[in-house]
């Protein structure tokens, strides 16, 4: 799918921001360089994991990381080709307050023709 939307929610604030829009895949360079600077445990275990594959229980997932450590253990982890990331490119972006009587504030930023607009939301 060629788009996603993301929500951050602070509760305790009483905010959100939903923000949506296309979708684009990093290019390796971009996806190689963030690698590169992960903690060696989140690189390790990027090629560890089977990514959403099924496994029998903790102690394959487990074992699969000795192996990984094991054909690191003199070089520094590479990126693996099936590991890399995307861009929400966006579109459209709402601001949520939460307010009394559930009035709440919504303020819309909508992409058109290369600027953004503004519009207040009814709760």
């Amino acid at each position: 799918n060629p788009r996603a939307a993301m929500t951050f929610f602070w509760p305790s604030l009483e905010r959100q921001v939903r923000i949506e829009g296309r979708v684009e895949r990093v290019s390796a360079d971009e996806s190689d360089a963030y690698f590169q600077v992960r903690p060696l445990g989140s690189r390790l275990g990027a090629w560890a994991s089977p990514q959403t594959q099924g496994i029998k229980d903790r102690a394959e997932l487990e074992g699969l990381l000795v192996e990984v450590e094991q054909r690191f253990l003199d070089q520094a982890p590479h990126c693996p080709p099936h590991w890399g990331g995307y861009r929400l490119l966006a579109e459209r972006v709402e601001f949520w307050q939460g307010r009394a009587s559930r009035l709440h504030d919504r303020l819309n930023y909508r992409l058109q023709d290369g600027s953004w607009v503004r519009e207040r939301l009814a709760p």
